[in-house]
């Protein structure tokens, strides 16, 4: 089970309190000196499916957390960076490779960790990759060879399945969290 109190991050310095601010309804880091509000906000995680001939590229971490399981190439969005272009710097950082984004795969809500992720479908031109310092080794896999009790977070399972679902599809909706 997940602990869903509510995380309250460190303090930015010594001359700041946590109260609500006039006119808010959340409690926040105030400078009791100045009185700017710091504001902590939910972190956005940027990835890609990226298939090449039917097989789907997958990364084996080589950092934590979940050190040595596979994932897609996924991370933070950087200040100042699209999601797109942060879905691509990724894939280079983690499979040194160049990817295609085809279309925006899923939304999804990992309210317990603040996160917001955006996952895309995306394709290799050329199936030409290699593992990137933050991989241990990376490779395409067909369906039926995806190691799926070695993936690393649930949001992997979930963009897999849908984009199995979706991978014929010109047009769909974007998915969400499954129930």
């Amino acid at each position: 089970m997940v602990d869903r109190r509510k995380f309250i991050p460190p303090s930015p310095g010594p001359h700041f309190v946590r109260r609500v601010p006039d006119g808010d309804t959340s409690e926040r880091d105030v400078c009791g000196q100045c009185g700017h509000i710091h504001y902590t906000n939910p972190k956005i995680v940027v990835g890609s499916v990226v298939v090449h001939d039917n097989r789907i590229l997958l990364c084996r971490r080589a950092i934590e957390p979940r050190k040595g399981l596979w994932t897609l190439p996924a991370g933070f969005l950087e200040e100042h960076e699209s999601p797109e272009d942060g879905a691509r710097r990724e894939a280079k950082e983690e499979a040194c490779t160049d990817i295609a984004i085809d279309a925006l795969l899923a939304v999804y809500s990992v309210p317990h960790i603040s996160q917001v992720q955006l996952m895309y479908r995306a394709h290799l031109d050329k199936p030409v990759f290699a593992a990137g310092v933050e991989s241990l080794e990376v490779n395409l896999f067909s369906w039926n060879e995806i190691p799926w009790n070695e993936l690393a977070f649930p949001s992997v399972v979930w963009a897999l399945k849908h984009y199995s679902e979706s991978k014929d599809l010109a047009v769909f909706a974007p998915f969400s969290n499954p129930r």
